[in-house]
């Protein structure tokens, strides 16, 4: 359940459980979470007789955003994996993912986003140059999901 206070939290401490056994471990470490959103699209309807000249925006359906996950390339194939399950027509590749906003000192998760039935739609590998510099090779997977709740 999320912990109210009146200071916001910080972005920069959270884990991923990818439900793959990873969540504190090395291989589902990730720099990034985005996308996190979802979104009521609304039917407009006005019935002929209606006195008043506007229509009534009724709730339709909902939606969530992809999911974008960004990590450095440490070798683990975790990522590459799962796309690979989904690609070969697995059903049972939908997972529950749950991203947990963790306070300052990492005791507690204080927000849980649960991306309902997530499959990876994309996977990204890192772009590589000749140029050298202190860039982190960085990979990236988008996740599909078809419904958010937050605790």
């Amino acid at each position: 359940m999320a912990q109210f206070r009146e200071t916001p939290y910080g972005v920069f401490n959270y884990l991923v459980d990818l439900s793959d056994g990873s969540e504190t471990d090395v291989a589902g470490g990730f720099s990034e979470v985005s996308g996190l959103n979802a979104e009521v699209t609304v039917a407009e309807y006005r019935a002929g007789n209606q006195k008043t000249n506007y229509v009534t925006k009724v709730p339709a359906i909902h939606k969530s955003g992809d999911i974008t996950l960004k990590r450095g390339v440490i070798g683990a194939e975790n990522l590459y994996n799962w796309l690979d399950q989904v690609r070969s027509g697995d059903i049972t590749a939908k997972r529950n993912v749950v991203v947990k906003l963790m306070s300052e000192n990492h005791a507690e998760s204080v927000v849980q986003w649960k991306l309902v039935n997530a499959m990876p739609i994309k996977w990204t590998g890192p772009t590589l140059t000749a140029k050298g510099g202190s860039d982190v090779a960085i990979e990236e997977l988008v996740l599909a999901v078809e419904h958010i709740t937050q605790e």
